[in-house]
C-alpha cells in the first residue's frame, strides 16, 4: 500500500462572497432597481430615466417622481375641488418665467423644481393649505415612482446635474426643507420598501398583472356581487377601451389606488382584461400591416427575476 503525504497550505483559500442580507433589509432589499441604489450609496443628484418614469434625486434622495401611467399632483388637487385647474396652471406659468428669459445667464427650471415652486406660491397666496399640498404630492410621488421602478426592458440612465447640464445657480435662492410647500426628500430605502409592499399587495389581489397595462372588459354574471361605491365608480368606466391609469386620471385617484381596485374586481369576475380577438384588424387587405406581437403571459415574472438576480 501506498502512503501519500500531503502538506497544509501556509495560506487558506478565500471565502466566497456571500451577499450581506443585513444590509440589504436596510437599504430596502435592494433589488427593485440595483443603479437606485447605487446613486444612493454615492448621494447622487440628478435625474434617473426609466422605461416607465423618471426619479428626480438631491443628495442621494428622491424628492420627485413623473411616469405617464399615474396622475401628478395637479390632478388629485383638482379632482375634488380642493384647487382649480386654471389656478394651477398659472401658478406653474408664473413660476417658470420668474427665473427670467433667455440670456439672463440662469438655467430653466427643471419639471420638479417648476412644479415646487407652484405648490410654494399657492399656499403663500393661501389657496390652499401647505398639509394639503404636502399630502397630495408625496401621494403623487409614491405613485409615480410605483410605475417608474417596475421591471423593465431596457436598461435606465441617470443624468446628473440638472435637466439641461451641469447644476448652476437659479435665480431665487434654495428654500430650506421646512419651508411651507417644499419637497421634503425620501430615503431610496423608503421608497423601495414601500414600492415591494405595494407590489406584494397586487399579487396577493390578483397575481396576474395583464389586468394593469391592457383595456379592460366587462365580464357579465347571472348575479354580480355588491361592491362598495369605490369599486363601482371604477367598474363604471370600464368599457372595453380604458386602461386602469385612464380611468384613475378619469376619477383623480392615485393610478395605484386605482389598481388594487381593478384587480379585486377581475378576482371577484366582473372585469377582465379585453381578449387579444377583438382588437380591431388594421384597414387593408388582409396579410398586409404589421405582425401582431402575441405576449407571454410569463414575460414579467422572468423580468422580475432578471433584476433580482442582477442585484446578487
Amino acid at each position: 500500500m501506498t502512503t501519500v503525504r500531503t502538506t497544509t497550505p501556509a495560506t487558506p483559500p478565500p471565502r466566497l462572497p456571500v451577499r450581506d442580507k443585513a444590509g440589504a433589509l436596510d437599504r430596502g432589499w435592494g433589488g427593485v432597481s440595483p443603479m437606485l441604489t447605487r446613486l444612493a450609496a454615492e448621494r447622487a443628484t440628478g435625474i434617473l430615466v426609466r422605461e416607465r418614469g423618471t426619479l428626480h434625486l438631491a443628495d442621494g434622495k428622491v424628492v420627485h417622481a413623473e411616469s405617464p401611467a399615474a396622475p401628478g399632483a395637479d390632478v388629485l388637487l383638482a379632482a375634488h375641488g380642493t384647487l382649480d385647474a386654471d389656478v394651477w396652471r398659472q401658478a406653474l406659468a408664473e413660476s417658470v418665467a420668474s427665473t427670467g428669459g433667455a440670456g439672463t445667464g440662469a438655467r430653466r427650471l427643471t419639471g420638479a423644481e417648476a412644479v415646487h415652486r407652484a405648490g410654494r406660491r399657492l399656499v403663500a397666496g393661501g389657496l390652499i393649505t401647505a398639509g394639503a399640498l404636502e399630502m397630495c404630492r408625496l401621494t403623487a410621488l409614491y405613485d409615480a415612482a410605483y410605475f417608474a421602478l417596475a421591471p423593465s426592458r431596457t436598461p435606465g440612465r441617470f443624468r446628473y446635474g440638472s435637466e439641461d447640464g451641469p447644476d448652476e445657480p437659479a435665480v431665487e435662492p434654495r428654500e430650506p426643507d421646512d419651508t411651507p410647500g417644499g419637497p421634503r426628500p425620501i430615503p431610496v430605502a423608503d421608497l423601495e420598501r414601500e414600492t415591494l409592499r405595494r407590489r406584494d399587495l397586487l399579487h396577493h389581489i390578483w397575481p396576474d398583472a395583464l389586468p394593469d397595462e391592457v383595456p379592460l372588459t366587462r365580464e357579465h354574471r347571472p348575479a354580480p356581487p355588491s361592491l362598495p361605491a369605490r369599486r363601482q365608480a371604477v367598474l363604471a368606466r370600464v368599457d372595453g377601451i380604458r386602461t386602469a391609469s385612464e380611468i384613475a386620471r378619469e376619477l383623480g385617484r392615485p393610478a395605484f389606488h386605482t389598481l388594487v381596485d381593478v384587480r379585486r374586481l377581475v378576482a371577484a369576475g366582473v372585469v377582465a382584461p379585453r381578449p387579444v380577438s377583438l382588437i380591431e384588424p388594421l384597414p387593408g387587405p388582409p396579410g398586409d400591416g404589421p405582425p401582431v406581437e402575441f405576449v407571454d403571459p410569463h414575460v414579467t415574472l422572468l423580468k422580475r427575476l432578471r433584476d433580482a438576480l442582477e442585484a446578487l
